[in-house]
């Protein structure tokens, strides 16, 4: 059951943002920015782990993650080193992400030929 609630949430995640994009209007960018902010209200909430542990990848593979991430991070670096670990605790548990993102990229566009 848990390849059907991931399939199930992970796919409401893309409904709603295919709905942004056809009904609403809305860019891509401003879109990602709802996702992130939404898995950061969620966590802040408390709601987004329990639905990590509910639809698995579902909810931990989407954009709503990063948003969650950062929270968490920050959350758990405040409680042990202050104010200052709010910031150093986003970096520190986002940055294998993004630094993989950053790498790949590059790596792709040696690879292929770029449009630009």
């Amino acid at each position: 059951m848990i390849f059907f609630w991931a399939f199930v949430v992970g796919g409401t995640i893309c409904v709603i943002g295919q709905i942004l994009f056809d009904v609403f209007k809305l860019n891509p960018g401003v879109t990602l920015t709802i996702f992130v902010i939404a898995g950061a209200i969620l966590d802040g909430l408390g709601l987004y782990d329990p639905l990590i542990d509910f639809a698995g990848a579902g909810a931990s593979v989407p954009i709503t993650n990063f948003g969650n991430q950062l929270v968490h991070g920050a959350m758990q670096e405040a409680e042990q080193h202050g104010i200052i670990g709010v910031v150093t605790g986003i970096f520190e548990v986002t940055s294998a992400g993004i630094s993989a993102a950053i790498i790949f990229g590059v790596i792709g566009a040696i690879i292929f030929k770029p449009k630009g």
